[in-house]
């Protein structure tokens, strides 16, 4: 503990949100973040609790208070040190993750929390920077190979770690670049795409084959994948949209939110074919649109964000469920996850300019001309025992030109799962052991977001971990030494 005084002297303060008017102008990253002299103020904060509570709320188990700690004393490389023990990609989550570790920060039970997110970018940041952040090959290598299907962050640390095992590890991605959703899913103006590119050219650099434009299970079979390795990881991601089946969906002007953000996101690179990977290779566009988005969480949001920068003349968001409550409620005390009412940066945006969210409704038909859709009927309801029902006289009709879907993910690729015959569980994600994380298929493991159902980044890096972990067992035959994810009972 650095300053046994700090969390009484000083308060949080945390990087600055650019004004709404100044960042829909760009799809750069939107916070300005404080000098190292600020930061090192803030990491004094951390009373570095006997019982570190933050840990537990982190998925990775980061050592939170050791390297908040090593920041206030400027050990910026040892805290580095300290931040990659446990955590592969540390830019990403300090950028992205909703920071369960701060809900369960103990200062946060009568003060605000520490801004531990804030430190933990910071230290990246400034290892990147002063070229603390090499590739790290293994000295030798093993016979064995592996195949990891999917590079999401699941699939990235999955591959990093059993490299470093040293093991002969061949990353396939179905798209033209790796990264899935941190590279094509979550916008620039979050997390800048150059910042995820330089950990797969790490990743190159430390020997890990990366093939691109692969479908397994269109341009190769699984057998054939299965044949050519070792042990196969699938880490896939939930990637099957729930879809809204209500009369006249098929108009054009209806799209999966999968379908709006990667182009976005291909623009901001430069390149040619921003529709490469729709299904129908239509270009998607909010300019000019009366743009409404169905889906309250991160992924409507981000459509909210996108949308707006782009310049729809208006966006509105619905969402099915009720508003979340503006305090903690009996049933969910600290150190949990907050299930409370937060307004993101993009829902900001869209209620500066005009728009709002509107809880607990539904969308009952589409309306169209000219095989376009042009407006959407829904419906009020009221959530009874906990299914909506319907309130009757609250039928209203919203002129739209886009509609995007974000209702959230079933699970994994159908088509894989069949070729794979992995059995699934009643949420049709892979079924693995919970200690083994293979699947019912010998040698085929699952990792992410197609074995926990659509979670976090934190969470897709910690089963890329740990998956990682028990493959390496599996063929070696022996204890690894590679790290066990810490999972604590109150982890979120």
């Amino acid at each position: 503990m650095g300053d046994p005084r700090g969390f009484i002297k000083h308060g949080r303060r945390d990087k600055t949100l650019q004004p709404v008017n100044a960042r829909l102008q760009h799809h750069d990253e939107q916070y300005n973040y404080p000098r190292e002299e600020k930061v090192k103020t803030q990491a004094s904060r951390c009373m570095d609790c006997g019982v570190p509570f933050c840990m537990t709320g982190c998925p990775l188990g980061n050592l939170i208070p050791e390297w908040n700690d090593l920041v206030y004393r400027g050990k910026w490389k040892q805290a580095l040190k300290a931040l990659h023990a446990t955590n592969n990609f540390p830019e990403f989550t300090g950028r992205v993750c909703p920071a369960p570790c701060e809900t369960s920060c103990v200062l946060g039970i009568n003060e605000l929390a520490v801004t531990i997110k804030l430190h933990e970018v910071s230290i990246v940041d400034k290892g990147f920077d002063e070229g603390w952040i090499v590739p790290q090959p293994p000295t030798q290598r093993s016979d064995k190979s592996v195949a990891v299907i999917g590079s999401g962050p699941a699939g990235l640390a999955c591959a990093q770690q059993l490299n470093r095992a040293g093991h002969n590890v061949t990353v396939i991605e179905k798209a033209d670049r790796a990264g899935g959703l941190v590279m094509y899913g979550i916008p620039h103006y979050k997390l800048h795409k150059e910042k995820v590119q330089r950990r797969i050219d790490q990743l190159v650099a430390e020997g890990i084959e990366f093939r691109y434009s692969c479908e397994v299970g269109k341009d190769v079979s699984f057998a054939e994948i299965k044949s050519s390795f070792d042990a196969v990881v699938i880490s896939t991601g939930a990637e099957e949209p729930r879809d809204l089946p209500v009369e006249k969906r098929d108009l054009d002007g209806i799209h999966f939110a999968m379908e709006f953000l990667p182009q976005q996101n291909r623009t901001n690179w430069g390149d040619s074919n921003i529709a490469a990977l729709h299904p129908k290779k239509q270009t998607i566009s909010a300019k000019g649109k009366k743009v409404i988005v169905i889906g309250g969480g991160d992924t409507g949001s981000d459509c909210i964000g996108t949308s707006m920068r782009q310049g729809a003349t208006s966006v509105v968001n619905f969402e099915l469920l009720d508003q979340p409550p503006g305090a903690r409620g009996a049933d969910n005390p600290w150190p949990q996850w907050s299930r409370i009412m937060r307004v993101s940066t993009s829902v900001e945006e869209m209620q500066v300019m005009g728009g709002d969210v509107f809880y607990e409704i539904m969308t009952t038909r589409f309306i169209g001309r000219d095989r376009t859709v042009t407006a959407l009927e829904t419906v009020k309801v009221e959530w009874v025992n906990g299914r909506p029902e319907r309130v009757a006289g609250s039928e209203q009709t919203w002129k739209c030109d886009l509609v995007l879907l974000a209702m959230g993910y079933l699970g994994p690729r159908s088509e894989l799962l069949k070729q794979c015959g992995c059995e699934t569980d009643l949420r049709s994600n892979i079924k693995t052991d919970s200690k083994t994380r293979m699947s019912s298929v010998d040698g085929v493991f699952a990792a992410g977001d197609c074995r926990r159902g659509q979670s976090l980044v934190v969470w897709a890096i910690s089963e890329g971990r740990e998956v990682a972990r028990c493959v390496d067992e599996y063929l070696t035959d022996s204890k690894s030494l590679l790290p066990k994810v810490r999972l604590e009972p109150f982890a979120y």
